[in-house]
């Protein structure tokens, strides 16, 4: 039987989602939490890996066991007492044999978070807390020139790629509340750094450090030239996973 569980967690003390030979990750916590409930090995498939200090609103997984039928509520609410604070298992339910965490998911959704101060005591680990006052306009007009398909391949750090780094942007927005920005992004898929890479330089332009017309001289170039400005990771979040 197939499980598909949707879970939520702070990045902060962790090298990242994906299992390593030495720290602390999120995926490593998980399963040795479901393999202690199911007193075997259980191994997990995520949609995607998100960096050291990343977070998650709706991360999803999916495992494999061999019972028929299983108490998923009682898996979550053991799981959950057992996982350390920062993650948490929010909803498991059974899927079909071919249904995959990583490939069935139709898009996602991340959002980004800055605080235009020089310090936020409450923020640091939560949030870019950024020094200067980012023009959102610019932001935003920035922003824009990622909309729809591209060759994305100075905006990620992912040395090959299957589909020629090519990716769709469905939506983007910029919302800001006082000292608080939030930018949503929602794609078919995000390669490696790529969502970072594309919102520090963003920041840059907006803050008139770059130009709008590089962007376009970045976007759909055969000659590869990866930008060297990338947000921090405790300001990224994995919002949402569609299927």
């Amino acid at each position: 039987m197939r499980i598909l569980v949707y879970c939520s967690y702070c990045g902060t003390n962790y090298i990242g989602w994906e299992k390593q030979k030495e720290g602390k990750t999120i995926q490593g916590e998980i399963e040795a939490v479901l393999s202690k409930f199911f007193n075997r090995q259980i191994s997990i498939f995520a949609s995607g890996r998100t960096d050291a200090g990343v977070h998650a609103v709706r991360q999803t997984f999916h495992f494999d066991i061999s019972e028929t039928s299983v108490d998923l509520n009682k898996m979550k609410y053991n799981c959950n007492l057992m996982l350390p604070k920062d993650i948490k298992l929010h909803k498991a339910i059974k899927v079909k044999d071919d249904f995959n965490a990583r490939l069935s998911a139709k898009y996602k959704t991340y959002k980004y978070i800055i605080y235009c101060e020089d310090k936020n005591v409450f923020q640091n680990n939560l949030s870019y807390i950024c020094p200067y006052k980012i023009n959102t306009i610019k932001l935003m007009r920035a922003l824009t020139h990622f909309y729809g398909t591209h060759n994305f391949q100075n905006f990620t750090s992912k040395e090959t790629d299957e589909t020629n780094f090519v990716r769709t942007i469905y939506r983007i927005r910029v919302n800001k509340i006082g000292k608080r920005i939030e930018i949503t992004i929602t794609g078919n898929g995000f390669m490696r750094y790529m969502i970072r890479y594309i919102i520090g330089y963003s920041i840059e332009v907006a803050l008139g450090k770059q130009t709008m017309e590089s962007i376009k001289n970045l976007l759909n170039r055969s000659n590869r030239k990866i930008v060297s400005t990338k947000a921090p990771a405790q300001g990224l979040y994995l919002y949402k996973v569609i299927y």
